[in-house]
Order: C-alpha cells, then sequence, then structure tokens
C-alpha cells in the first residue's frame, strides 16, 4: 500500500486528484492540504511515502514546500503535479529534490504509475517535461557539474549505492537521482559507468592511482 498526500491550493483541482487516486486500492490517501505550511504539518503527522505537491500555492509554494520535505522527511518523496512545464518551473522542482514532474493532462493510470514508481525511489518525468529537461542540458553551452554534483559522481566512481552517496552526502536518495538525471544529460551519458569514463576523460574525476 502507497500512502500518499495531496498538495493543491485550488479545492476542485485537489478534489479531483483525490477521487482519482482513491479509485486504485493499492493507493492510500493519507491527507490534503492547500499550502506549503500546511504540507509540512501534515508529513510530519502522516509520513506519507509520496506528496503530490502543485508548484504554485500560496504561504509557501511548490518549490520552497519540496526543499522543507527533502530536507525534514527524507523518506517522504515529492512529486510535482502542476500545470507549469517551462524550463525554469522544470529546472525549479528538480533543483529543489522532487523525485518527479508530470503535468496535470496526465491520466489517472499514469498518475497512479508515477505515483508507485516514485514511492520506489525512480525518478518520474511527464514525456513533455522530460524532453525539455533533456533539451536544455544537451545544449552546446550546457553549464559544467556542479561541485555537489561532480560529489555524487565521485561516489558513483567509488562504487557506492544511491543510498550510500546520500548518506556521505548527508542528502535524501532521491536528491542523489535528480543529481544524477542532471549529471547524466550534461555529460551526455545514459549509464552511471558511461559517466564515470566521461568524466576520468574529461579530468573531472581523478584516476585511481
Amino acid at each position: 500500500m502507497t500512502r500518499i498526500v495531496v498538495v493543491d491550493d485550488h479545492t476542485v483541482m485537489r478534489a479531483g486528484v483525490v477521487a482519482l487516486l482513491a479509485g486504485f486500492d493499492d493507493i492510500q490517501i493519507a491527507g490534503e492540504a492547500g499550502n506549503g505550511r500546511d504540507a509540512l504539518d501534515l508529513i510530519a503527522r502522516h509520513d506519507p511515502d509520496v506528496a503530490l505537491i502543485d508548484l504554485r500555492m500560496p504561504v509557501l509554494d511548490g518549490v520552497a514546500t519540496t526543499a522543507a520535505i527533502v530536507a525534514r522527511h527524507p523518506r517522504t518523496r515529492v512529486l510535482i503535479l502542476t500545470t507549469y512545464d517551462t524550463d525554469d518551473d522544470i529546472e525549479r522542482g528538480v533543483e529543489a529534490g522532487a523525485i518527479g514532474y508530470l503535468l496535470k493532462d496526465t491520466t489517472g493510470e499514469q498518475l497512479a504509475d508515477a505515483v508507485h514508481a516514485a514511492a520506489r525511489g525512480e525518478t518520474v518525468l511527464a514525456p513533455r517535461v522530460a524532453a525539455k529537461l533533456f533539451a536544455r542540458m544537451r545544449r552546446p553551452e550546457r553549464p559544467p557539474l556542479t561541485p555537489r554534483e561532480l560529489a555524487v559522481l565521485a561516489g558513483v566512481a567509488d562504487g557506492l549505492t544511491n543510498a550510500e552517496i546520500g548518506a556521505r552526502l548527508v542528502i535524501a536518495e532521491a536528491t542523489v537521482k535528480t543529481h544524477l538525471l542532471r549529471l547524466f544529460a550534461k555529460l551526455d551519458v545514459n549509464d552511471r559507468t558511461h559517466a564515470v569514463v566521461v568524466a576520468l576523460d574529461r579530468g573531472l574525476l581523478r584516476r585511481p592511482a
């Protein structure tokens, strides 16, 4: 059973999402909230597997709420569900530590599958979002790896699992996955081994003595 909380300031939209997911026997709605601050209180009380969060909300928006959940409740995976798919919105959500980013035109089956995938720690992106994110990262002027991305990559080179990298860097496993997704795109690779090979070739990692 996957336990979730639904956070959206639009009452009708929130009720629709709840009604949609309540039809799945393996998903339990642990609670609802209309803003980020109430969501944090809800998560502290119920410790859900997944928090389904709108991006733009009053009091505390989806990005700030995501960052707070990742920092305070690392077991709870954050799945953003929004109507906004601009490059900046996607970047901000991913940077904050969301494990997934879906759009509100997602079907019920797709949403339920995404909730389960997020609960397992898998990155979930709407196809349109994934295309935008990878297109942005694969531009010729794509930015260099950040210090945190390099630290994650060093953990991969040391043979650590995502959980072990998270423990080393004191960050959530979901955040490790987010950093991996971004550095894969920046290095133009599709897997961990290739990422290390490319990083070594470019001098981003030290070769073992």
